[in-house]
């Protein structure tokens, strides 16, 4: 049946907007002016103005209301009335359009699946498949419950992420302001002390060369410096948003020193964690790659699924592919292959993706704790230069009394 988006007014004259599916615009008015509302605008078309209203909404708000609606069906609660309660209780303006829209949708005869379908840019592909293989297979609390965990587990682990390289980020912000405070507003104090040193060709070389750059960024060059770094930063953003710069920033951060084994494992391990959950729930093995080399993060890692995929319906196994694209760890391939023989695939690529991630996170802790009083010391020695260079000439001039 067709379905249409309208815009309207309740009998409040509030602007109410959604979907319904009708056999036409005769019978769709019609349905509207049973719902007590006046139409503004019908649309014939599956594709709502919430979905294109509504930018983003919080991972962590999701899972909540994975988890809540699994928790309500669970108690016997009907679909359509957990999704009622939850549209009342959220503060999320836009979450609230959107669950107001499924309420609609699934009064009309749609599945939650189906539903959910039509704002797959906020739910997120992985999710629909999920609750659509739920639904059909008749464990929908059980894969709500999953995608609530498993959203919950990616949202920490990017939280974690974030907070480990935070301070270390405004601890070396912060470092560079005092050092560049330094050499800008106290250095030249110290010039017209130092000019008659300078005359007579007295001036030690490391004081000479601060009072040179204290000069350089006193002028307009650090100006300039800035814009044309602003330029180049602004023209390599735009570059890296195109096709071509996602292949190629997706190429050098696997192998950028230090951190390129930190993208391989998380990219990894958000493979193996999403393909597990995926076939646990249900999702052929097809469809189930398709959303996991999406969910990589990288085009290279995708790609490489993407041909494993092509295997896998030629009747091969998962793990020959996956060992010749030369971008998974052997020891992560191994056990793919020995999962695939023994049938516990589901089980064991949720395991290889909590070993990932526990390694990795551990790896990150040592090196932001490193990091920290690198950092701290190389602060102090760029402190203690400029200090020495101050002090040289005057212990000179002292030595000269």
């Amino acid at each position: 049946m067709p379905e249409f988006t309208y815009i309207a007014r309740d009998p409040a004259g509030q602007k109410v907007s959604g979907t319904l599916s009708a056999p036409g615009r005769r019978e769709a008015l019609a349905a509207l002016a049973g719902k007590s509302l006046f139409p503004l605008e019908v649309q014939a078309g599956a594709r709502t103005v919430i979905a294109a209203n509504v930018r983003r909404v919080p991972a962590q708000l999701l899972a909540t209301t994975y988890g809540q609606l699994a928790d309500l069906l669970r108690s016997g609660v009907p679909l359509l009335r957990s999704l009622e309660v939850l549209r009342k209780q959220t503060s999320h303006a836009g979450l609230k359009q959107v669950l107001e829209d499924v309420c609609r949708q699934v009064e009309d005869g749609a599945t939650l699946g189906q539903a959910l379908g039509r704002f797959e840019r906020i739910f997120g592909e992985m999710a629909v498949s999920m609750v659509r293989a739920g639904g059909e297979g008749g464990f929908l609390e059980e894969a709500l419950t999953r995608v609530a965990e498993f959203t919950e587990a990616q949202e920490d682990l990017k939280k974690r992420t974030i907070g480990a390289i935070v301070y270390p980020m405004v601890l070396a912000v912060v470092g560079t302001l005092v050092v560049a405070g330094l050499i800008v507003f106290v250095v030249p104090k110290f010039t017209d002390l130092f000019a008659r040193l300078r005359e007579r060709g007295e001036l030690p070389a490391l004081t000479d060369w601060l009072l040179l750059v204290s000069g350089l960024l006193r002028s307009w060059f650090v100006l300039v410096f800035i814009a044309a770094g602003a330029a180049g930063a602004w023209f390599a953003r735009r570059w890296l948003m195109t096709e071509a710069g996602r292949w190629w920033w997706d190429r050098v951060r696997l192998k950028l020193p230090l951190v390129g084994g930190v993208f391989l494992q998380l990219a990894v391990a958000r493979f193996c964690r999403v393909l597990g959950t995926l076939l646990r729930n249900g999702v052929p093995i097809l469809r189930s790659l398709q959303i996991a080399s999406d969910s990589t993060g990288n085009r290279i890692l995708g790609q490489a699924v993407q041909a494993a995929s092509e295997n896998i319906s030629a009747g091969e196994t998962l793990a020959e592919p996956l060992g010749q694209s030369g971008k998974f760890p052997v020891t992560v391939v191994e056990m793919i292959a020995v999962a695939e023989q023994a049938n516990t695939l589901e089980s064991v690529l949720l395991d290889i993706a909590d070993g990932l991630e526990r390694r990795t996170w551990r790896k990150l802790d040592l090196a932001v704790r490193l990091l920290e009083p690198i950092l701290l010391v190389v602060l102090a020695a760029v402190v203690l230069v400029v200090v020495i260079a101050l002090l040289l000439p005057v212990l000179k001039m002292s030595m000269t009394v």
